[in-house]
């Protein structure tokens, strides 16, 4: 996973916690959901980086 992909899953990450925690203090179930999604979506990608690494590794190993 390279930093930049780091770098901008956390950042979405970040700011998915602000915006539920806004939404909570807020009584904004909108923007608590949203920030939810955020949260999920940077899981996501994170998740798809990490299957890369792995892939990349193994590839590495192999040759």
């Amino acid at each position: 996973m390279g930093i930049a992909d780091k770098a901008s899953n956390k950042a979405e990450d970040l700011k998915g916690q602000a915006k539920e925690t806004t939404g909570k203090a807020t009584n904004d179930k909108d923007l608590r959901d949203e920030g939810k999604a955020d949260q999920a979506s940077s899981a996501v990608k994170d998740a798809g980086e990490k299957v890369k690494d792995a892939a990349s590794n193994l590839k590495d190993k192999l040759t």
